[in-house]
């Protein structure tokens, strides 16, 4: 598909409607198998693809953000490395190599469109503190306000928290993270498979796409999620279901949907049904508490009984020590953890105000027991209900 600049503006989608955005601030993520085509090395004729429909929402004041893969990918072709890698060192020396040629193809598309881009790279740890979240906030809206097109990729160079489990580990998780954090109406994961599928559709003739979930839990994350289905990137649909979990709970719808497909973006930007639907499952959040969701900053976990896990749910109620059966990790007061129900599904965030130490010794007991237990009192709510959210 090539389409002049001329035209952008009167673009008409699949149901022949002339294009009119029903979304304004859209994050896309773009995975390498897409890039590449298939192949060792990125595909310009793909990547021309993407850039132009990304023009039209540009030209329609819609702001996009671009998370994209690709960068190992770039620097095995530099490197005439044929076969594929796990070792984090070598991994990171192909990024280093690999990032700027991506970003140079990039720059070369996007100033066909007279788009000026930015670059961000971005680790786990520069989001940690709230501060950092901030800025990088104000950052990445500054550009689009200028209308700079901010291009986001892991720093893989610097990312060594993977050995501990700290990376993002793969930018289906960063996409739904900067969504989080820029307050987006849409996140569009492209890749090559259609959607989400009752099974893998590589080797069952008899999968069927799944245009809608309304709700997604653990157990489809796991059942659904299956294994990878791509070869060359590091996410496979599970982490793709659990990005969508995170960014639907904050307020945001998610697509799962082909990159293959003609005007894709643009179809899905106009309202259209493509792909996997995940609509989200609450109202738009406020700052600081996507920032807990976001669970870049938890500090550990806490599990609690059906009692809780009901008042918490149905009645708006607070977390109070009763109804703590375990606790995992340690955390001081004041610190953000997550909040497990009996089958250790995730189903909150939260402000504690007692910490670690203190909460086994309390967990289980009333409320009027900690002062007596603890030798003073912070108050009855292990986590109050302002300071929690809800997944």
């Amino acid at each position: 598909m090539s389409i002049d600049r001329q035209d952008y503006k009167s673009i008409k989608s699949n149901n022949g409607q002339r294009f009119s955005p029903k979304y304004q601030r859209v994050v896309i993520k773009v995975g390498t198998t897409l890039l590449t085509d298939g192949s060792k090395q990125l595909a310009p004729k793909v990547m021309s693809k993407i850039v132009e429909q990304i023009a039209i929402l540009h030209s329609n004041d819609v702001q996009v953000l671009l998370v994209t893969s690709g960068a190992v990918a770039a620097g095995r072709h530099v490197l005439g490395i044929t076969s594929e890698h796990r070792n984090i060192s070598l991994r990171q020396i192909m990024a280093a190599v690999g990032q700027s040629r991506l970003m140079q193809e990039y720059e070369k598309l996007f100033d066909l469109h007279n788009i000026n881009i930015a670059q961000a790279l971005l680790s786990r740890r520069d989001l940690k503190d709230r501060l950092g979240y901030l800025n990088i906030r104000n950052t990445i809206l500054g550009l689009t306000g200028h209308k700079v097109l901010p291009i986001i990729n892991e720093n893989d160079v610097v990312a060594v928290e993977e050995l501990s489990g700290e990376a993002f580990g793969d930018n289906d998780t960063l996409s739904a993270m900067v969504a989080n954090l820029v307050d987006a109406d849409l996140l569009i994961i492209l890749g090559e498979i259609e959607g989400l599928y009752t099974k893998d559709p590589n080797i069952h003739s008899d999968a069927a796409l799944i245009p809608i979930v309304e709700h997604i839990s653990q157990n489809d994350v796991t059942t659904l999620g299956g294994p990878s289905w791509q070869s060359r990137g590091q996410g496979g649909m599970s982490t793709k279901l659990e990005a969508a979990r995170l960014a639907v709970a904050s307020g945001i719808n998610v697509v799962i949907a082909s990159g293959r497909l003609d005007n894709s973006i643009v179809n899905l930007v106009s309202g259209e049904v493509i792909g996997t639907l995940f609509p989200a499952t609450s109202s738009k959040l406020e700052s600081r508490k996507r920032w807990m969701l976001s669970g870049l900053s938890n500090k550990g976990q806490i599990i609690i009984d059906s009692g809780a896990i009901h008042a918490i749910s149905n009645q708006n109620g607070s977390l109070l020590a009763a109804g703590i059966t375990k606790i995992e990790g340690s955390f001081q007061r004041g610190d953000i953890v997550s909040v497990f129900d009996n089958t250790i599904t995730q189903m909150a965030c939260g402000i504690t105000n007692y910490d670690s130490q203190e909460l086994s010794k309390i967990k289980g007991h009333h409320s009027h027991e900690i002062a007596e237990i603890l030798g003073h009192h912070y108050g009855d709510e292990i986590i109050h209900r302002n300071n929690m959210v809800l997944i």
